[in-house]
């Protein structure tokens, strides 16, 4: 308990911190949002309704530190704002109906990627020196050299524009009543959602079986393995009942790291597709200074990320009864 105590302390610390430095950035980027928004409008502006506006956005004349005060305010009681670039909606509502989209995206390509990865990995390990060792794993890696966006384009070029087996651009088809009960909408997202994860599975699946293995290897030498080969244990047996579960726990923490970072999204994957996820509508937010959507957006995410590595601390403390042990010795 005192060991989960400590941890659920320092990321509260951690993320106050972030709300800090999420409240305080985007007040030091040049530019009036205001004054910007209704230029591109057309619309004549007063003073006082500027005023007004600038107080709705928390970006008027008044001291920094009760623009603190309010923002910290608004987020304990749930308020993120009103958007600027979608004026009159709300922060809220803006990413509630973007970030399902960002999860469904990342989590398909997390799942492909850490279970074909971890699969690889393991027969890599298993096997040294065989054809997934020495041809599979070195080219994947190869493979996660390029960045997304490289292989995003290239995918988009020749597999949508060139053969168009896939669609160019967003999450469905333009038109297409939303009916998640309906199979022609389900085979619709599907297709649109195949060539953004398949570009994301590509980058990140030489990192994945690459982690497994190396993790392997250094299992398969300790001694309780040596037990099981002398207890003529079959080798099938001694790989997924011993090897492989030790060597897993470390992947732990990385699916757990994933899971929080799938709320960001790929962000320039999601651009390349124009997909509607929160990397995407981060980056409209970023271009027209829509500083309450950028605060919001990056509070999500800060709150996905630490959400998701308390619970890895917590599933650690499950699966290793070590860090019971030892925080129980610190306390």
């Amino acid at each position: 308990m005192a060991y989960i105590l400590k941890r659920l302390g320092y990321y509260l610390l951690a993320f106050w911190a972030s709300v800090t430095l999420n409240f305080l950035l985007p007040r030091l980027m040049p530019g009036d949002p205001v004054s910007r928004m209704f230029a591109r409008s057309g619309a004549r502006l007063t003073e006082t309704q500027a005023l007004q506006l600038r107080r709705l956005f928390g970006l008027d004349d008044a001291p920094l530190w009760q623009q603190y005060l309010r923002y910290l305010k608004s987020i304990l009681t749930g308020d993120l704002g009103v958007s600027i670039s979608r004026f009159p909606a709300p922060v809220s509502e803006v990413i509630g109906s973007q970030i399902g989209w960002t999860v469904l995206l990342g989590g398909v390509a997390l799942v492909i990627a850490a279970g074909v990865g971890s699969l690889l990995g393991i027969l890599a390990a298993w096997r040294r020196g065989g054809v997934v060792d020495s041809i599979f794993v070195p080219l994947l890696v190869f493979l996660g050299s390029f960045p997304y966006f490289w292989l995003a384009m290239g995918s988009l070029y020749l597999l949508g524009m060139g053969l168009g087996w896939f669609p160019l651009s967003h999450a469905y088809t333009a038109g297409t009543v939303v009916d998640w009960s309906s199979p022609a909408f389900l085979a619709d997202v599907a297709q649109h959602l195949a060539l953004p994860a398949f570009t994301i599975v590509a980058v990140s699946l030489g990192g994945w079986a690459l982690g497994i293995r190396n993790t392997m290897i250094a299992t398969a030498s300790q001694d309780y393995i040596l037990l099981a080969e002398a207890k003529g244990l079959s080798r099938p047996r001694i790989m997924l009942r011993y090897a492989a579960r030790n060597a897993m726990l470390p992947t732990v923490t990385s699916i757990g790291m994933s899971l929080g970072f799938i709320v960001g999204g790929s962000m320039l994957t999601e651009v390349v597709f124009a997909y509607p996820g929160i990397g995407y509508q981060l980056f409209s937010a970023v271009g027209a200074l829509d500083y309450p959507l950028m605060q919001g957006i990056f509070l999500t995410i800060t709150a996905a990320v630490l959400a998701a590595n308390l619970l890895v601390d917590l599933v650690y403390v499950r699966l290793d009864p070590r860090v019971r042990a030892g925080g129980q010795g610190e306390s």
